[in-house]
């Protein structure tokens, strides 16, 4: 399985947007400072993970999310994030 994660800075409550694999693995490296996107904005914590059967169905709902678009907007209203 290949997992689209949503990560969220409880420093600045901005977003980050991801995929893997092993998702206990990335998060432990975002938690631990390891990931230059994120090693500033710890603590962080996981609020949302979907789940895939393949690295490009995981990898392009990544990219999605990342145009900040309706796709992007919808997830943060049904989340109540924002």
């Amino acid at each position: 399985m290949y997992y689209t994660y949503l990560l969220k800075s409880e420093k600045d409550g901005g977003f980050y947007i991801g995929y893997s694999q092993n998702v206990e693995r990335r998060l432990k490296e975002h938690k631990d400072g390891l990931v230059d996107s994120t090693k500033n904005r710890r603590p962080i914590k996981l609020v949302y993970l979907e789940g895939y059967d393949s690295v490009e169905k995981a990898r392009a709902r990544e990219m999605k999310l990342k145009e900040f678009g309706s796709a992007y907007q919808a997830l943060i209203k049904r989340l109540g994030l924002r």
